[in-house]
């Protein structure tokens, strides 16, 4: 039998705590370049300001991959898993990290500024691809 505790919270809102355990159990995780192909992607800075790209992993996740002052580019190391097409980047502990979105965006504010660029699931095998991120209306597009 379940014990199901309520608890009022402000103006008449409901909320039901349980008393049953949650199961934690290990996860794999995918280390590696192995059965990965290279997919690495150049970002030209075509701005008057640096830029900074970043790849979100999951809906509360994302992590830095590149930087790029005016005029430079930034290297991203990322792999593709030809099964499913899937994008992924690279921890220090060489994890599987699988990006959901990429973005680059003006330092300091890159989430608010940024400009998607769109991952590929069907590129050919071993393919690089290059884009350039310019400055329209604040923000940054990158094709």
């Amino acid at each position: 039998m379940r014990a199901i505790f309520f608890f009022v919270i402000g103006a008449g809102l409901a909320v039901a705590a349980s008393a049953a355990a949650v199961e934690l159990r290990p996860i794999e995780v995918r280390k590696g370049t192995a059965g990965l192909e290279a997919a690495p992607l150049s970002v030209t800075n075509a701005t008057s300001g640096p830029i900074v790209c970043t790849a979100e992993m999951a809906h509360w996740y994302s992590a830095e991959l590149g930087q790029a002052r005016p005029g430079a580019r930034a290297e991203i190391r990322l792999w593709r898993d030809p099964s499913d097409g899937a994008f992924v980047a690279l921890n220090a502990s060489e994890d599987n990290l699988p990006i959901e979105k990429l973005w680059c965006g003006f330092e300091g504010r890159s989430y608010e500024t940024r400009g998607e660029i769109t991952l590929d699931r069907g590129a050919p095998a071993g393919s690089a691809r290059s884009v350039t991120c310019e400055e329209q209306g604040g923000r940054l597009v990158c094709s």
